[in-house]
């Protein structure tokens, strides 16, 4: 077995046995890895011929991370919170459409800060919680 099929397996285990709330901190992780790799992108030179596709891709990676975020938001057991959540991801998801339409990369630092926050904040909760999550996401003890 080849050292990236340790890593491929490595990754499906820590998956598998991840509780929800890490899980969903996997999740913010991967969306801001994406938006890293976004910036990286529009800083390269505008005659790169991939960067145009690196930034759609990544952009498309970041805003299906987020919808499946959306889609984890129990609104009956998260009441108010979920509904917040709901409404923020909206609006990172808008941003990050905006950035993709206009090839802009002020919405994906916007994004990224705000997200930044929303991850840390959840990281905490986890520490405090011992990675349980809210009762507002699906799944979640």
């Amino acid at each position: 077995m080849v050292a990236q099929d340790y890593a491929r397996t490595y990754r499906a285990n820590t998956v598998l046995t991840a509780s929800p709330g890490q899980l969903v901190l996997m999740l913010y992780d991967g969306a801001l890895r994406n938006l890293g790799n976004v910036r990286e992108a529009f800083s390269r030179p505008t005659d790169d011929v991939r960067r145009i596709e690196v930034i759609n891709q990544q952009l498309i990676k970041a805003q299906n991370i987020l919808v499946e975020l959306q889609g984890t938001l129990n609104h009956e057991a998260g009441g108010e919170f979920s509904r917040t959540m709901e409404r923020l991801y909206d609006y990172y998801i808008r941003r990050l459409t905006e950035a993709n339409m206009r090839k802009d990369v002020e919405p994906v630092i916007e994004v990224e800060r705000l997200l930044r926050d929303v991850r840390d904040a959840w990281a905490e909760m986890l520490t405090q919680q011992g990675s349980r999550g809210p009762s507002g996401m699906r799944g979640v003890a």
